[in-house]
């Protein structure tokens, strides 16, 4: 059974970057569940963005669906005020939005490793940078990587492992920057999840975990109720791994 926090976080904000589907879109759902007013950020699907804000909205809270794309500075900055405007400061910040995609590292071409450097490392900098002038005391900011910075699992990943990697060292950095506000920045690695992004892998990966299944969307948004909430106060600059024993 979900463990609302509804109360402890009246009235409270939060803002998810990448949030119309997947892990995204989990966890729109359970920060508006546990008393958040949440913005989120889509890249293309209105249709899907519109389908989780209905869903949110029942709830109870404001939700608000902000169009941006996190390989653009700009368009990042605009969410962040977008959202201190309708919504008041945040309280959390979860930086989900990513790409994944590379190949082999003799022919990965320059201008897909800026793509996925841009929105999966700079695009995350950029966003907590933006939101630090923002951000309540005692706020919680979770990033989202993957455990292929543990284990590379498929030929041609290095790219994305590079990506992923790289959020541990941001969050210690990060956690060590904001502590005198007493805000919190971990970071999330979850193994194979039900998304669209592993649609049609889903088998292959359940096989090869201990578990012999894969994660749901809800189980990881479950990580970041836990890490969004006041309970998690005395953790930070922490990578958790949520994979159902994958990279054991």
């Amino acid at each position: 059974m979900a463990v609302s926090h509804a109360t402890a976080n009246a009235s409270r904000v939060a803002l998810v970057f990448g949030g119309s589907r997947g892990i995204g879109a989990a966890a729109v759902q359970r920060l508006a569940a546990d008393g958040f007013d949440v913005a989120f950020t889509y890249v293309s699907r209105a249709d899907s963005a519109a389908k989780v804000t209905e869903n949110a909205k029942g709830h109870g809270g404001r939700v608000l669906a902000i169009r941006a794309d996190s390989a653009n500075p700009d368009a990042i900055e605009s969410a962040v005020a977008q959202t201190v405007a309708q919504l008041g400061p945040l309280n959390a910040l979860v930086v989900n939005a990513g790409v994944i995609g590379g190949g082999p590292i003799g022919s990965v071409p320059v201008q897909e490793l800026d793509r996925m450097l841009n929105i999966n490392v700079r695009g995350v900098f950029l966003s907590i940078q933006a939101a630090v002038p923002h951000l309540a005391a005692d706020a919680r900011v979770v990033t989202i990587g993957s455990n292929v910075s543990i284990l590379t699992g498929t030929v041609g990943a290095g790219v994305y492992q590079l990506t992923k990697t790289a959020l541990i060292g941001l969050v210690k950095g990060a956690a060590l920057d904001l502590a005198d506000r007493r805000i919190t920045v971990n970071n999330i690695q979850p193994g194979p999840t039900d998304t669209d992004m592993n649609a049609g892998a889903l088998d292959a990966l359940a096989a090869n975990s201990p578990l012999k299944r894969v994660g749901s969307a809800d189980e990881i948004a479950a990580l970041i109720s836990f890490l969004t909430s006041p309970e998690s106060g005395y953790m930070t600059g922490t990578t958790v791994t949520i994979d159902g024993g994958y990279t054991l």
